[in-house]
């Protein structure tokens, strides 16, 4: 699972044009991932949410986050080990046009989990 962060909107500095041909390139992205079979899903995420937190049953409603970073989107890779999936986050065209981090992680498997 490759989790896409960014400080906020990262297309809110861009201009219209830039943002167009933005949203192009990384369409393109995912069509090559697409075809390439290496793409289960993707979808961008509101930069609103919750974040919840327990202590043994006691609940505490957020936000939390102590960064300005935040989720803004994710990609469901298939990919064959960390390092192919890292090699394929690493050609996301956001890193051509903002500043972010893209978090690559394995999805753990576990018998009776789909």
């Amino acid at each position: 699972m490759v989790f896409i962060k960014t400080k906020g909107d990262h297309l809110a500095d861009l201009s219209p044009e830039q943002q167009q041909a933005h949203v192009q390139k990384i369409g393109q992205y995912i069509g090559g991932l697409m075809e390439a079979g290496k793409l289960k899903g993707a979808q961008p995420l509101e930069t609103e949410g919750a974040i919840i937190y327990s202590n043994k049953g006691v609940f505490k409603d957020g936000p939390f986050n102590e960064s300005k970073e935040v989720i803004v989107g994710y990609f469901h890779l298939v990919a064959e080990n960390l390092k192919e999936a890292v090699e394929i986050a690493k050609a996301n065209p956001m890193f051509d046009d903002a500043e972010g981090t893209i978090e690559v992680r394995p999805i753990k498997q576990m018998d009776g989990i789909n």
